[in-house]
């Protein structure tokens, strides 16, 4: 598979949007240790921030890697991104104050390799596809990362695991992280995938992203009752509806704004039809 199928052009840089988004993302996790210094819990939607700071760099990523073909990769792409990110998320939470930092190093260790087997052992011949993969596992640790930590108001592995009593009560042992790992990898996949088109753009595939990450915050937020104070979980959901509320918005003008273009095309004549 090497035809690239062209995608939007221009706009902002790729390598501008990675940057962005990685300090952004490790930045605002780092932020929700406020809630540990402080004795509080109302800094947790600083990891939904940094969630949708990862997702809004990812999903330009995910338009590198599968315009090199018809976009069926990108849930492949989405899937495989947060199943390295889950890996490298759990094991660098071990690692205290440095986790942010580790979970970055050790998913970027898992995404060349699984990139390197996927271009260069089963041959699929992508250009982008290493450096991608790479991304993709950092992004995936990330949103994870702080979607937890907006769960839980801490990024600790203690707090994924509580102190032993109620399993059933913990990030792990309650599932809530099989419900991050979806919100997180449906959020990825969506914006190039439903903007994927001949009129794509750059603008309204990250304003999508931006939405789609707004979104993901509003269900986490609502979980994080069951982990935080009211006081606290309520400040996550009034940031998280603000956030996909204006997105949405947004979203919808650059929408009219595409579709505009579109309003006089004819249908394509099939060959042979009517005259």
């Amino acid at each position: 598979m090497t035809v690239k199928m062209e995608a939007s052009t221009g706009g902002i840089p790729h390598n501008t949007l990675l940057i962005g988004g990685l300090i952004t993302a490790v930045v605002c996790i780092y932020l929700t240790y406020l809630n540990q210094m402080l004795g509080v819990g109302y800094f947790a939607f600083f990891g939904g921030i940094a969630a949708v700071a990862a997702l809004w760099w990812g999903s330009d990523t995910i338009k590198h890697l599968c315009s090199y073909g018809l976009g069926t990769g990108v849930p492949s792409a989405g899937m495989l991104a947060f199943g390295t990110g889950a890996i490298a998320m759990i094991v660098a939470t071990k690692f205290g104050m440095a986790t942010p930092v580790v979970a970055v190093i050790i998913a970027a260790i898992i995404g060349a390799i699984i990139g390197y087997i996927a271009n260069d052992i089963i041959n699929m011949n992508i250009p982008v596809m290493v450096i991608s993969l790479t991304e993709l596992a950092i992004v995936g640790s990330l949103t994870m990362l702080g979607l937890t930590a907006m769960t839980s108001g801490s990024f600790l592995f203690v707090n994924l695991i509580g102190n032993g009593a109620n399993v059933t009560g913990t990030i792990i042992g309650g599932c809530v992280l099989a419900v991050v790992f979806m919100l997180g990898a449906i959020a990825l996949q969506h914006p190039f995938n439903a903007c994927l088109g001949p009129n794509e753009s750059q603008d309204r595939t990250l304003m999508l992203a931006l939405e789609c990450g707004f979104l993901s915050m509003v269900a986490i937020s609502v979980i994080s009752y069951a982990y935080l104070d009211v006081f606290a979980a309520t400040v996550s959901l009034i940031v998280s509806l603000i956030g996909f509320g204006y997105t949405l918005k947004q979203y919808f003008k650059l929408s009219e704004r595409d579709a505009f273009m579109w309003l006089d095309a004819k249908p394509i004549r099939e060959v042979g039809g009517e005259k």
